[in-house]
């Protein structure tokens, strides 16, 4: 089943920012924004890369209007989220970021919540709802189905679509990690302008987001997660049994809303191909009107309108 929505209209006045408090929740001191009332239904926003928190600084007032609590929290390697120990791996495999959103739900004493999530987000959502279905009252994914693997990942893909992978390429070598880390905004800027062409975002709204690149561990983290993927970085012991469990690349039964734009720029599978990915109750929505890559934070009506959906209101 497939629906269609279009562009929410541009806001006006200041831009709005989001307030940020802290929480020890597994290997990390987590920065997080959390909105609402907090004896509402927990809605999890994760953002990608790279972007940070403020993917969801439109969303969140309007699922906290409507009685929801939404937790949106730094990644790894992001704005105010710190590792509690120098010694631990600056790893950004897919199964350490799905275990960091299970310490979060756990520090905040938050037993289940709609799961949310764009780029790495949806990935990490994608594996929270795989792994703990049990934590999940809905699982709102862009792009689908992300899950996958090392094997997976040392498949040749056809020229044009290895082309779009650019600077996955670029981050195997030592001249694209010191090239990431001397030119970070740039980088991301660019990144920006490609997955989402149509969006015509001010200065104001990517300085906003890209103060969040300054964290110490931003560019390990980055580079590690490309890296894994193509099998040039190890997976961390502690999260070899997950990894395996996700390179099955198991389906998921969680009610599960999936979003795509129509002018999204990133690499990203067709809606076809991830259908039959979700056992449950599932919706694909195609959101028109030049919506790209990040589409919370471009088409914020449609994005709080999905996770209000699965809610079923308050």
């Amino acid at each position: 089943m497939s629906a269609t929505t279009t562009r929410s209209p541009p806001t006006t006045g200041p831009l709005p920012r989001l307030s940020v408090k802290q929480v020890d929740a597994g290997v990390l001191d987590v920065g997080y924004a959390d909105a609402g009332p907090a004896d509402g239904p927990a809605v999890l926003l994760l953002h990608g890369w790279p972007y940070d928190i403020h993917s969801y600084a439109e969303v969140s007032p309007k699922l906290g209007a409507a009685g929801y609590r939404a937790v949106i929290p730094y990644l790894r390697g992001y704005g105010t989220t710190r590792f509690l120990s120098e010694d631990t791996p600056r790893n950004g495999e897919q199964a350490a970021l799905a275990v960091d959103a299970i310490a979060l739900l756990d520090a905040l004493e938050i037993e289940r919540a709609i799961v949310c999530g764009f780029d790495w987000g949806a990935r990490t959502a994608n594996a929270v709802a795989a792994l703990w279905p049990e934590r999940c009252a809905g699982h709102v994914s862009v792009s689908g189905y992300l899950i996958g693997s090392q094997a997976a990942g040392a498949v040749p893909l056809p020229p044009e679509a290895e082309r779009q992978w650019w600077y996955q390429y670029y981050f195997a070598t030592e001249r694209g990690r010191v090239g990431y880390e001397r030119y970070t905004r740039e980088f991301a800027k660019l990144i920006w302008r490609t997955a989402s062409p149509k969006w015509d975002f001010d200065d104001a709204t990517f300085e906003r987001s890209a103060a969040a690149f300054a964290n110490p561990d931003h560019v390990a983290i980055t580079i590690d997660n490309y890296r894994w993927r193509i099998g040039l970085a190890k997976t961390e012991a502690e999260y070899d049994e997950l990894e395996q469990q996700l390179a099955e690349a198991p389906t998921i039964s969680v009610a599960t809303i999936t979003l795509e734009g129509d002018a999204n720029g990133a690499p990203h599978p067709e809606p076809s191909s991830y259908a039959a990915k979700f056992s449950g109750p599932y919706t694909h929505r195609t959101i028109e009107g030049g919506i790209g890559h990040n589409l919370p934070q471009e088409a914020p009506d449609a994005f709080a309108d999905a996770v209000l959906t699965l809610g079923g209101g308050v």
